[in-house]
Parts: C-alpha cells; structure tokens; sequence
C-alpha cells in the first residue's frame, strides 16, 4: 500500500491539507508535491471551500525538499533540475492566485522550500514550538520559493537579509515580534485555533477577500495610482454583488450577514 502523502480533509467550507510525512518531517517529495499541487487547485476551484488551512502531520510543517529524492530524481541532469523546480513553484503560484485565504497552521520544522511555503500563505498561525529557518546557504544554495520576495516584505530588508545569508533559525516568539506570524498559541491547541480563524474567514464575504488578496498582491510591483484603480474596479464589483447587499441588510437588522459570493 502506498504512503498518503497529502491529507485533503474538509470541515465545513474549510479545505485542511496537511503534509503527512511525518517520519521526514514532511519533506516535499516529487509525489507530495504533485499531490499539493492538485489539492490546492481544488480547493481553490471548489465553490463550497471558502477558506483553506495548509498544515503537517507529526508535529512539523515542512522540512523543506526532499533532497534524496530530488537528487536521485534529477541525477545532476540540468533540464531535469529546471524541470523539478517548476514542480515547487507551482504550489507557490496555487497559493498566491487563490482567490481566497489561505492560512499556514506551523508546528516545528518550516525549513528552507518549508519556510517559503509558509511565507507564501495569507495569513500563519504557529505554534510556540515552530521555527522558520532559511537553511538554502547552509548547503550553498539560494532561496527558491519566494523567500528573497516575502521576507523583506514582511519583515524588512535588514532582518531579511540575516535570515537569508546566516540561515539560522527564528525561534517562534521571535518570528512573531519580527511581524513574520500573525499568532503564536500553544501546540496542542494550533489545530483548533487555525480551525477557529479558518471558519470565521468562511463565513466573510468571498468576492471581497478574492478583490482584497488580488489587489495586495498586485500592489507590491506598482504604484500608488495602480493600486487604486485595481481598488476602484475592485469595489465596483463588490458594490453591485448580493454579498454587498447582504452585508448591508444584516447590518440595519443587525444580524449576522450570510455570504454566498455572489
């Protein structure tokens, strides 16, 4: 019988995928990878997710690419390795065009390709016991799943800069205190609090947060005058949208409002 590699479980309007293997630390293997891949296209795909929760079994999240693999895979061949890296970015690019959240549930190990995929995510709920390390120069390499586009983004360039070329690791306290994390709770309760937050986001208004993620995005290779046309054409959608009205009538009634995206 062959591993399962990936989990794709659903809990109400929430998709949770969660790397399962644990006794690798979830390193990213060419099949988990495919499977990932698929899975997030799904669920971005899929009309009854409104929010989607990417987390790993065995208390770690992502110990980064599975080296072994890849190198008995790609065999120092170079169209293979271009080939191979391809497979990662395509789970970077799922994540960004997504058009709804997606939140990273991190405990332990978020490593190298592991730290990027985290770093890609909306929104990262952690444990006290995760830690972010981008180990790529640790082996003579670079990162290659966005870091070198989020980490000065999120934390600064000069902050970025020591994380990238030290490859040290941030423990979680410290991650959050960068502005790296969003929350940091304890491991036995990460699950049910990345559940928490995932619902309450399933419950807000899809045509706005697809607007809203796609206009953040856009906003970080263009000008103030760009971003505001995106916001206008952005609004104007949801202004004429049934989840505008809603959101309108549950507020005079005051009720809460019931989002269909449309």
């Amino acid at each position: 019988m062959s591993e399962q590699v990936l989990l794709d479980e659903r809990d109400g309007h929430v998709a949770v995928l969660s790397l399962n293997r644990p006794r690798a630390k979830n390193a990213l293997s060419f099949p988990l990878l495919n499977a990932l891949a698929e899975a997030l296209t799904r669920a971005a795909q899929a009309a009854d997710v409104r929010a989607i929760v990417l987390t790993g079994s065995g208390g770690s999240f992502c110990s980064g690419a599975d080296l072994k693999s890849a190198m008995t895979e790609v065999q120092g061949n170079f169209g293979a390795m271009d080939t191979a890296i391809d497979k990662y970015h395509a789970i970077i690019r799922a994540i960004v065009g997504a058009p709804k959240p997606v939140i990273a549930a991190v405990d332990g190990a978020a490593v190298g390709f592991g730290c990027d995929l985290a770093l890609a995510c909306d929104l990262r709920i952690v444990s006290n016991e995760a830690y972010f390390q981008e180990k790529f120069v640790k082996i003579g390499l670079m990162p290659d799943g966005g870091g070198t586009f989020w980490l000065p983004r999120l934390v600064g360039i000069a902050r970025a800069m020591e994380m990238m070329l030290t490859g040290e690791a941030v423990p979680a306290a410290r991650a959050l205190e960068m502005g790296l994390v969003n929350r940091v709770v304890p491991a036995a309760s990460l699950r049910d609090e990345a559940l928490s937050m995932a619902r309450a986001l399933a419950k807000g208004p899809p045509l706005a947060f697809a607007e809203i993620k796609a206009s953040v995005r856009a906003s970080f290779a263009g000008t103030i005058d760009q971003t505001l046309d995106r916001e206008k054409a952005g609004q104007l959608k949801c202004l004429v949208s049934g989840d505008c009205m809603e959101g309108v009538m549950a507020w005079m009634e005051k009720r809460e409002p019931n989002f269909t995206g449309k």
